[in-house]
């Protein structure tokens, strides 16, 4: 039986603005948030491919848990190529080797995800196993509750299986109202207006997310260079054993 929607809009719960903006200079508060930046980008069309890759390393497993049924490589492609980044925003992390470890997709779907209501923010996340346990998606739902209430949305809606234990923790301790409804369930977090904090938190979140990836871009290409001109020499001083002999 689906929960009452007159009901859980009153449980909503909603992290105070006020609050928010009291800590947001706070020194302690700052060096906390600082001890666990990530660095989050923005992915555009270019990144089909990556994030194509991304999901299809995902397992059976894994797949199940973030799509609702277990997808295909021909599903995966599919749902990749169809993502509307116009619409909509995906979020990534890369690691040093530029590999897509973990995304969200941000869906501001255009239908309500409950009869009456205005539409919500859907929010999906994908984290590579070998990865996990550092708080990547948790810091990725901040990141997407941050987007979503800078663009004037006041719900955030997660829709998950009642076994995805993680994605449902993710939530709750973001303070959602979580419903179940026998092997789904459903969350609304109720976002805060956007402020003028808020939105210089993203526009530095964005900056530095860049900057880090801008880095290890040039690092990656230095260390090709490096690599090539060690075979390189490699091979010269094989030649030279060789004639040599």
């Amino acid at each position: 039986m689906k929960p009452d929607v007159d009901s859980t809009d009153k449980d909503l719960k909603t992290a105070p603005a006020a609050a928010e903006e009291s800590s947001a200079w706070n020194p302690v508060a700052a060096l906390r948030r600082m001890s666990s930046w990530v660095p989050i980008r923005s992915l555009a069309r270019r990144h089909r491919h990556r994030i194509a890759q991304h999901l299809l390393t995902l397992s059976e497993r894994d797949r199940y848990l973030r799509f609702g049924y277990p997808a295909s490589d021909e599903q995966i492609s599919r749902y990749a190529m169809s993502l509307d980044f116009e619409r909509d925003e995906v979020l990534g992390i890369f690691n040093r080797k530029l590999e897509l470890v973990a995304m969200a997709h941000l869906a501001y779907a255009p239908r309500p995800q409950r009869p009456g209501k205005a539409a919500m923010a859907e929010f999906g996340v994908s984290v590579l196993s070998q990865v996990r346990g550092r708080g990547f998606g948790a810091r990725l739902f901040e990141c997407a509750a941050l987007h979503a209430r800078n663009r004037g949305i006041d719900t955030l809606f997660i829709h998950a299986l009642s076994e995805n234990a993680a994605m449902l923790k993710i939530a709750r301790n973001a303070g959602a109202t979580v419903e179940r409804d026998g092997s789904e369930s459903e969350a609304w977090l109720r976002l805060p207006p956007d402020t003028v904090s808020s939105h210089v938190d993203e526009a530095i979140e964005r900056h530095l997310a860049e900057l880090d990836f801008q880095f290890k871009r040039h690092v990656r290409v230095i260390g090709d260079i490096l690599d090539g001109v060690a075979e390189v020499k490699a091979k010269i001083g094989d030649a030279g054993k060789g004639a040599k002999l």
